[in-house]
This record gives structure tokens, sequence and C-alpha cells, in this order.
């Protein structure tokens, strides 16, 4: 790899960077009753708890659903993350796929 293939992967990578701290994916769990907002560096932006869901008292239940909301919101990045490197990589190889 030659220098300017390489001031090009960083200039990529600085790309790909800044576009997943703009990147914001909404994950929900119980049929809406919690809602995560999470960036594309997987930092939790915020959290919605139905108050009704709050009123049932079971809380055992609410921790349930906010852990699978994360981990919908975890998932959702990771997507995001796969389409925006297989979009980079695609055109640093010439759309040819990964070489091995």
């Amino acid at each position: 790899m030659d220098q300017k293939q390489m001031q090009t992967l960083m200039q990529q990578a600085q790309q790909l960077q800044e576009k997943l701290q703009q990147t914001v994916v909404e994950a929900s769990a119980g049929g809406g009753s919690v809602t995560v907002k999470m960036n594309g560096q997987k930092k939790v932006l915020s959290v919605t708890i139905d108050p009704e869901i709050v009123k049932s008292g079971d809380l055992e239940m609410l921790q349930d659903l906010v852990v699978a909301a994360v981990n919908e919101g975890n998932r959702k990045v990771d997507e995001a993350l796969q389409s925006n490197l297989g979009g980079m990589l695609g055109g640093m190889l010439g759309g040819g796929g990964l070489p091995f």
C-alpha cells in the first residue's frame, strides 16, 4: 500500500467515525413501552419509559424491557456499521469484495 492509498484509507476512516457520531438509531421493546435512542458509537442518548408500565409495579419486567431495547439498539448500530463499512470497503477494492 503506497502513501496515497494509506492517506485515502485514513480519510475514509475519519469520515466513517464522523458518520457514526451522527447516526442515531431508535429501538423499542414491549410494544413501545421502552424506547432507546443510541448513536453509532453505541452511546445511549435517551431512554423513554411509558408511565403505564411503571404503574404495573413489575420492576423485573421493566428491567428486561430496558435490556431488550438496548440490545436491539446495539443490533441496529451494528447493521448501520456493516452497511457503511461495506460501502467504504467496496469503493476501496473496486467493488470486488474482500480479497480473502
